[in-house]
C-alpha cells in the first residue's frame, strides 16, 4: 500500500528524515519508534504534505504522495490525529467529527446556500455515520459538548473519531497512548485492533509505550537522527542492538 523510498527533509543544516525507507503492507500494522527528535512526527508530516520532502519518493497505491495537495491528501483515504491535540477546542464534539467527513461531502457553495433537498440529505446521512462512530467510540454522551474541557483520554477517542470519518484506507496516529494511565493504554489496545478489523485499516502508529507498540503492531520501525536503523518484526527489533543503544546508550 505504502512504499517510502529515500525520504529526505532537511531544516537549515538539519536533517531531519536521511535517506528513510520502508514499505507497509495492506492490513499490517506498522509501529513506527525512536528517541525524541528522530523525526517520527516530521515522516507523518510529509506523507499528509505538511511538509515538503528534499529527497526521495513516497508512493501510495500507485500515486505519487510528494505531487498530491494537501488539501487532496484525505480524499486519496489518508487520515491522522496529532502528537498534540488538533481539535476545534469551542466546536462540540460531533461538528469536531463531522470535519473528518468534509471531503465526502458533495455540496457547493450555492447548494449549501440554498438549502436544496440534496443537501439536507447528504448533511442528515454524515451526521447518522457520526454519531454511529461516537456510539462506537463511548462518545454519545459527550456529543454535544464542546471539546475543550473534556478529559485527555475523551479528546485523543474524538480526534480518533474524526479520523475515521474520513472513511481511510491508511490511518497514521502519532502518539495515541501519549496521556493515558496503563489501564486506558490496554484498552485502547483492544480497541484499535477491533477497529482494523471493523474498518479494514492500514495502520502506521507513532508511540513511545513499547508494551502498546510490540503488543498490537506485525513490523516495527525504528529512526534515529533522522535515520532507519531498524525494520522488523517486534522480537527482531526490541532484540536489535542498534535499538537497545539508540534507547539506552552504549554503556547500558
Amino acid at each position: 500500500m505504502l512504499d517510502i523510498s529515500g525520504l529526505t527533509v532537511r531544516f537549515g543544516g538539519i536533517r531531519a528524515l536521511d535517506g528513510v525507507g520502508f514499505t507497509v503492507r495492506a492490513h499490517h500494522m506498522v509501529g513506527l519508534i525512536g528517541p525524541n527528535g528522530a523525526g517520527k512526527t516530521t515522516l507523518f508530516n510529509c506523507l499528509t504534505r505538511r511538509y515538503q520532502a528534499d529527497e526521495g519518493t513516497v508512493g501510495f497505491e500507485g500515486v505519487d504522495l510528494l505531487s498530491v495537495a494537501p488539501h487532496s491528501i484525505a480524499a486519496l483515504g489518508i487520515a491522522r490525529t496529532f502528537q498534540n491535540l488538533g481539535l476545534f477546542a469551542e466546536m462540540s464534539v460531533r461538528d469536531n467529527v463531522l470535519v473528518g467527513a468534509h471531503k465526502r461531502a458533495g455540496a457547493t457553495f450555492l447548494s449549501a446556500g440554498l438549502r436544496l433537498p440534496s443537501v439536507r440529505r447528504e448533511e442528515s446521512k454524515l451526521r447518522a455515520e457520526a454519531d454511529a462512530l461516537l456510539r462506537r467510540l463511548d462518545l454519545a454522551d459527550v456529543a454535544e459538548y464542546p471539546a475543550t474541557g473534556l478529559p485527555f483520554g475523551t479528546l485523543k477517542r474524538i480526534e480518533l473519531a474524526r479520523a475515521l470519518a474520513v472513511k481511510p484506507r491508511l490511518l497514521l496516529l502519532d502518539e495515541p497512548c501519549n496521556g493515558l494511565s496503563h489501564g486506558e493504554v490496554d484498552e485502547f489496545a483492544a480497541l484499535l485492533r477491533d477497529l482494523r478489523e471493523e474498518y479494514d485499516l492500514t495502520v502506521i502508529v507513532v508511540e513511545h509505550h513499547m508494551g502498546f507498540v510490540m503488543g498490537t503492531c506485525d513490523r516495527v520501525v525504528c529512526l534515529e537522527f533522522g535515520r532507519k536503523i531498524a525494520d522488523g518484526t517486534p522480537d527482531e527489533v526490541q532484540n536489535d542492538p542498534a535499538v537497545r543503544d539508540a534507547y539506552l546508550g552504549l554503556s547500558a
